[in-house]
């Protein structure tokens, strides 16, 4: 495909990435404009990724240590805001406010949201990522 027909999908994509609030238009522009977009995003999915696993680990003990996953939890807020996804966000806010009660129950039940934001996020990146890599093959002259 043409790098121009190509720039047009990837344009279309970020489009309804910003409308949809998988992330923020002003973050994630701000990275596109410095061409640092596509390594933030391979660096929010791996360490978001890892983050989350560290939590199903933890949620999954007998006894579980509400401080660790509390602390996991707003390191997953702040790794979030580097690419602006504002809905992984506002469930780790959710999650997170189980670790006042201590309430294990909730925590799993915000844990699938949190999950399920998350992949949603990384789904829309690895699409943004690999129209990104298809202009680049391109050649600079496309």
């Amino acid at each position: 495909m043409a790098a121009a027909a190509l720039r047009v999908q990837l344009n279309a994509h970020m489009a309804g990435m910003y409308t949809e609030g998988v992330v923020d238009e002003d973050t994630f522009e701000a990275l596109r404009e410095d061409g640092s977009a596509v390594e933030v995003a391979r660096l929010f999915i791996n360490d978001a990724y890892e983050i989350v696993d560290d939590i199903d680990t933890l949620m999954e003990q007998p006894e579980v240590d509400f401080d660790e996953v509390e602390a996991l939890t707003q390191q997953l807020m702040r790794c979030t805001s580097s690419v602006g996804a504002q809905q992984v966000n506002l469930a780790c806010m959710h999650f997170s406010n189980f670790y006042a009660i201590k309430y294990k129950g909730g925590w799993l039940v915000s844990l699938a949201l949190v999950r399920n934001e998350f992949f949603i996020v990384r789904h829309e990146l690895e699409v943004m990522i690999k129209l990104e890599e298809q202009i680049a093959a391109c050649g600079p002259n496309s």
